[in-house]
Formats: structure tokens, sequence, C-alpha cells
């Protein structure tokens, strides 16, 4: 495709995703579907581009002010992720011109706001809830948490214990020609450089390893699940926290994957396949009162709830998503989290466990969901995250945790920029 060819591409796929009427992700995947013409370069450097917008809409829509065309060519040609040869090639004199300056533009005679708002590129509710929470002072994790968004998350591995072990496979994958490292805290993790063809490694089609988030195997392992007990992903989605719990059982018990969405359950299909397990069993739900739900109550050994949230922790990777959320639809998920784990819990056997997580990094979500579970169920008692991941071979577990209220049982608190992983939180109980 010629320079100027792959500008309009990029103009018109920026129009489409910039109307935030669904996730990035699907509208690129859906525009790459319609031009199947696109070389691997042209895409990448495409997706490349518009996520950069995202990440930085406001500084980029400031200085797009001052340019002329469309505001999707403007914001590509401030953005533009590919070849300057590319970028020169496809622009006028003029553009070239307005490039260059804009990138020398200095925001230091701004209002204080204003470059605030340029440096951190997030809507204003979402920089108030966040400075109030972490503070932005010396010493606090607004700023630091921030610039942690703003660039790409790596690809993290997850081996699959029920078939390899994690020095084999960083082993073979080296033969493949992709490079990888233990993950700091999951025992499970590899970490890889770059942006690796998973789809043809050999490794990663037999089935030992899947795509999955350090943060999101250290989800699994808080459940201790064990072989031969009956445990339940209630929000099971695509099924990654599904696979990793099935390994963890060594295939045996019964693991069932519940979601209200059979499109993401449908998802789970060829990762069952490549992951050799046979004891998972998904099944769609219509809400957390299904029949299917009141039939398996208080029959549970261990429940998985990572409930519906913002998805704010995963800002790196999906950096539409703090354009797209709005105070008022974070309200509507608290209320749906609460009932979510209340049903959830229904399912636990005396002695059992429940561990509620999400990956957003509001209080809001988290804390607050936990503490008010804890106040209105006092027959369920707060298990130290640290401890169990301590015995799960995550080492310096502490590291990961702070406690729910001033003193006691810690949940688990990660966050980009201390942790290096999506930012999550979970809380877990055990049924007297």
């Amino acid at each position: 495709m010629t320079p100027k060819a792959l500008f309009e591409a990029c103009d018109e796929l920026l129009h489409e995703v910039l109307r935030f009427g669904q996730p990035a992700d699907a509208v690129v995947s859906a525009f790459f579907r319609a031009h199947r013409s696109l070389g691997t370069r042209e895409r990448h450097t495409l997706a490349e581009t518009v996520y950069a917008v995202l990440r930085e809409k406001l500084k980029y829509q400031h200085l797009a002010k001052s340019g002329n065309g469309s505001i999707e060519r403007r914001l590509a040609l401030l953005a533009w992720q590919g070849s300057e040869a590319f970028l020169r090639a496809a622009a006028t004199p003029a553009e070239l011109q307005w490039v260059e300056h804009s990138r020398k533009v200095d925001f230091g005679h701004l209002p204080d706001a204003q470059r605030d708002s340029l440096r951190h590129n997030l809507p204003a509710w979402l920089a108030e809830r966040l400075r109030a929470e972490l503070g932005d002072g010396p010493g606090g994790d607004f700023w630091p948490l921030v610039k942690s968004l703003l660039l790409p998350a790596g690809l993290d591995l997850r081996v699959n214990a029920l078939k390899a072990k994690r020095d084999a496979v960083l082993a073979a994958l080296a033969e493949e020609g992709v490079q990888t490292q233990p993950t700091r805290w999951s025992p499970l993790g590899l970490r890889a450089e770059g942006k690796p063809a998973l789809h043809r490694s050999e490794v990663f089609l037999r089935g030992d390893v899947e795509v999955q988030d350090e943060g999101s195997q250290l989800l699994a392992l808080l459940t201790e699940a064990r072989r031969g007990e009956m445990v339940v992903d209630f929000c099971a989605g695509a099924g990654g926290k599904t696979l990793a719990l099935g390994a963890m059982m060594r295939n045996t018990g019964r693991l069932y994957a519940f979601d209200v969405s059979a499109h993401r359950l449908a998802a789970l299909k060829p990762r069952l396949a490549r992951s050799g397990l046979s004891n998972v069993y998904p099944a769609g739900i219509a809400h957390e009162r299904d029949e299917r739900i009141k039939r398996l109550s208080g029959k549970i050994d261990r429940v998985l709830v990572d409930a519906p949230c913002s998805g704010l922790g995963t800002l790196r990777r999906n950096p539409d998503l703090k354009w797209r959320q709005s105070p008022e639809a974070v309200a509507e998920l608290v209320a749906k989290q609460q009932s979510i784990l209340h049903g959830a819990a229904r399912l636990v056997k005396p002695g059992g466990r429940l561990v509620y997580a999400t990956c957003s990094l509001l209080r809001a979500e988290n804390e607050e969901v936990a503490e008010s579970f804890s106040t209105s169920h006092p027959e369920w008692v707060l298990v130290d995250a640290a401890e169990i991941l301590a015995r799960q071979g995550v080492e310096q577990a502490s590291e990961l945790t702070r406690p729910l209220a001033a003193e006691g049982p810690g949940v688990l608190r990660l966050w980009p920029h201390r942790h290096g992983s999506d930012g999550f939180f979970a809380a877990v109980w055990e049924r007297r």
C-alpha cells in the first residue's frame, strides 16, 4: 500500500475508533477483516498509531488545533508510529513543517490544570479520583501510575502446569526465536520480549502456554484449587483463569465456567482443546440467580468471582476505556458487583473459599465492595492474601498486598507502576 493510501486508511480507522461506540480492539479487528489487503507491517503501524492517539488523546487534540485538514488526519500525523519515510512521503511540506513544530511545543506556559491534563491524559473525573486515592505530591503514586499507563503492556504467558514446566517451556520458545524470561511474581509466568507471533508457535499450539497477564495468574492462585474439588469460575469470560484453575486441579474434580455471555464462553473452546483439560463444564447463565446456580448452592469448594468492572486496570492495553467509562457507569457496575458477589457466595459450602476480583484501579469497585460484603456477611472470614500466595510459591508476596482496613488480613492490590502487571484487586474469604 502506498504511503498516502495507508494514511487514508488510518484516517478512516481513527474516525471509527474515536466514535467510542465499541471497544477499540473490536473496531480495529473488524477494520482489518474488511481490509484484508493490508500487510502485517501495515496493520501494526495502523494499530499502534490508533493506540498512541488513545493513550495521549488530550495532548494530541490540543496540538491538532493549530493544524489543517480532518481531525483524524492531524491526529495521525502527530501520533504516527510508522517509519519517518512513510510520513514524509504521505504528508505535504506544510504538514511536515507543522508536525516538526508540534514536536517541540513546550506546555510550560499553560495554566497548571491544563498542563496537568495534557500530562496525565485522563478524563477529569478519573484523574480527580485517582489523585485523591493515591496522592499526587512527593511520594504519591498518582504520577508514577500515570506514566506507566501511557506505555504499552508487555506480553505475559502462563505455563500450563498440566503439560510442561516453566524452564522447559522457556527453552523451547527460545528455540523458536521467542525470547522470554520468568515473571517476577507468578511461579508459572513468562514475559515475552516484543510481540511474537504466537499463533505460529508449536509450543503455543500444543497448549504448553496460554496468554495471560501475570496479575491474572495470581488471581487463580488465590483459590488454592485442589485435586478432586468442585470449583466455579463465576464470570469466566474467555476462560483464561478457568484454564489456570483446571491445571491447578490436575484435571480432576469438576470445574464450572459460568458466564452470562455465550459469545465469550465460545472463545474458551479452542483454548480448552489446546489445554488438555477434560474437567471443565462451560455453561451460560442468565444472571447470578440462575437455576443452575441454585442447584449448586452450598456444594462448591471454591468460587472465583472476576467481576464485571470498569477495566481501568488494563489501560495499558485498552486505553480507550478511560474515554468510554463514566462515573455513572462505575456506579452501575458497583451495584452489579455487589449483587454478583452475594449471588456467588451462596454456592460456597461451609469451610469453602470465595475470591472476589476486579481489574479496576478504583476503591469503589474494590475495597468498598469487599468491605460492604464483610460487614453484611459475618459468617465469612477474610483470609490474608499474602499467606495464600506464599504457599503457592510467590516470593515476597507481602509486597503485593495491603490491609483491607487499618490492620488485619491483606487483600491483593497490583499496580502497573509498582508490579509491572495490569491493575488488579482481590479479596479472599472463607465460610465458617
